[in-house]
């Protein structure tokens, strides 16, 4: 185990590097963003290898992650202009449908904002989870391992949400941008939660650059982010949106709250844990803004959302749980949960 003291410096705008592709469908994408957007780049029809694609596969993660990524900071050496290129939105239109049909198939559905929220409340304690792992049992290789797996999304925290401010009115909007104020330190670049989440990594011997690690990362940690991307981009999707931002806040401070105890098992100073007793705190709180001012507020305008935001709240669900049986299945077998080992420390 090595855990180091020294604050993470980061200057400059950093860009990704375009991943190996992983089937046909996100050799097709990383492959024409090799070069400038033009005509027979990509198919103007439906892409080989499409149907029968596994939604939830590397091949279409990945795919999907690499399109969202243009809307994001893009990848070194990549055209902007592929941005809005419409061939490559045709292609991710398409992948995108897949996926939305995979999820909706994958939850019970409702229109039950209430109990879908107050569920989550309620831990099962006969299933305990990544981070009661983590906190009881977990070795210092699974915990980095599970930094790697988050990385993909805490490196650009609250980013996917914010998409989504412009579709609310009133207090929704109000109430919303308040809690993304705090997850983007209050107005202090050192207290923002990706810098915080990279400051952790650095401290716990891994890299801190951003999407580093996609390479590595499987599937299952790369779906939960396509969902956020997927949600925020499309105005229909935004009570989706809402109904993920609410389950994201309810169930992130217990688990921080374990994370933090596992970090402190391993010898973790107050500096190391910081990321963690952050969002016990404000999580708690940002819980409470977001059942009643944001939810409350955006059913009571448009209360045929209903089923949209229990649908944001299974479909998260669904994806966290996938990504914790991965990492325990992995785990309990004594194997790595990424697609490449990380070197033990």
């Amino acid at each position: 185990m090595t855990i180091t003291t020294a604050h993470i410096e980061t200057t400059g705008f950093s860009e990704a590097r375009l991943p190996r592709p992983r089937g046909p469908l996100s050799a097709l994408v990383v492959h024409a963003l090799q070069g400038p957007p033009r005509p027979e780049a990509l198919p103007s029809g439906p892409a080989d290898g499409l149907d029968g694609a596994e939604p939830f596969g590397e091949d279409v993660q990945l795919a999907l992650h690499v399109c969202y990524e243009l809307h994001y900071r893009g990848f070194a050496g990549v055209d902007s202009a592929w941005e809005w290129e419409p061939d490559l939105l045709r292609l991710r239109r398409d992948l995108e449908e897949a996926f939305l049909r995979a999820l909706k198939a994958g939850v019970p559905g409702g229109d039950d904002v209430g109990t879908a929220l107050g569920e989550l409340l309620v831990e099962d304690l006969d299933a305990p989870g990544v981070s009661h792992h983590l906190k009881d049992d977990g070795e210092w290789w699974q915990l980095r391992e599970y930094l790697v797996h988050r990385s993909i999304y805490h490196l650009k925290e609250a980013d996917p949400h914010a998409w989504v401010i412009p579709r609310l009115q009133g207090q929704a909007k109000a109430s919303l941008v308040a809690v993304e104020f705090d997850e983007f330190g209050g107005g202090h670049a050192d207290r923002m939660h990706s810098r915080l989440f990279a400051d952790l990594m650095g401290e716990a011997g891994l890299e801190t650059g951003y999407l580093y690690y996609l390479e590595i990362a499987p599937a299952v940690a790369l779906a939960p982010v396509n969902m956020m991307s997927m949600f925020g981009l499309h105005r229909a999707l935004r009570g989706s949106l809402i109904g993920h931002f609410a389950a994201a806040e309810i169930t992130t401070a217990p688990s921080a709250r374990r994370m933090a105890q596992a970090l402190e098992r391993f010898g973790a100073g107050r500096y190391s844990t910081v990321f963690f007793t952050e969002h016990i705190e404000a999580d708690a709180v940002h819980e409470q803004v977001l059942r009643r001012d944001v939810v409350g507020d955006l059913l009571d305008r448009e209360p045929g959302l209903a089923a949209d935001v229990v649908f944001g709240v299974q479909a998260t669900e669904l994806l966290e749980e996938r990504l914790g049986s991965h990492l325990l299945e992995c785990w309990r077998a004594g194997r790595g949960s990424l697609l490449a080992e990380l070197p033990r420390r």
